[in-house]
């Protein structure tokens, strides 16, 4: 895939996204491929950027955090890109961090609930 183009099809089946979803990020600007007259074509860039984008949202972040991101590495490069990245991660990690601790009290509580309720039932 190094320099081939994906056409919007294939683009679709290689990350296994719905074509809305690639409509999307090309709407917010988050791709940009290159059109020939309605075809669109994914390179190499393209590529790349799709896989930055699904693993930003695996990690929970938003889109619009993605795109600011994506904007700074052609901006202002690499190392300020790196150091956003950082910045970044660790208020993620924070913030599911405190899911994970609502999570767990959560199923605490339908744990304790589901006890008393069998014990009731036996």
């Amino acid at each position: 895939m190094a320099d081939s183009r994906l056409s919007f099809k294939e683009m679709c089946a290689e990350f296994d996204v719905t074509p809305r979803t690639l409509r999307y990020y090309e709407y917010i600007e988050l791709l940009q491929p290159e059109r020939e007259g309605r075809s669109r074509f994914y390179g190499s860039r393209e590529c790349a950027r799709m896989k930055l984008i699904l693993r930003g949202r695996r990690f929970g972040f938003q889109l619009e955090e993605i795109r600011q991101w994506l904007l700074i590495y052609e901006n202002e490069g690499n190392a300020v890109q790196m150091r956003a990245f950082v910045e970044m991660a660790n208020r993620q990690m924070k913030e599911l961090q405190a899911q994970r601790e609502q999570l767990d009290e959560a199923m605490e509580e339908l744990r304790q609930l589901r006890d008393a309720t069998a014990r009731n039932v036996s």
